[in-house]
């Protein structure tokens, strides 16, 4: 019992929490989100960076940038 309860506490503690903030390009041909701010995928951006949710991201048709995964 004191077993299983441990293995049970190290399980539910070690997942993250998923991302629920991104970043994307504030021009209007963006067509990826990043995962951090400084992200090498938003130095061609030439409009202001924004923070959004994953979800508003997702729903914009953005996709995860290549240089995050």
């Amino acid at each position: 019992m004191k077993y299983t309860l441990l293995l049970l506490f190290v399980f539910a503690t070690s997942f993250t929490p998923p991302q629920s903030s991104v970043f994307i390009c504030g021009s209007t041909g963006a067509k990826k989100y990043h995962l951090k701010e400084t992200c090498r995928g938003l130095s061609s951006c030439r409009s202001e960076t924004v923070k959004t949710s994953l979800k508003q991201a997702q729903g914009l048709g953005l996709t995860l940038c290549g240089w995050e995964d």
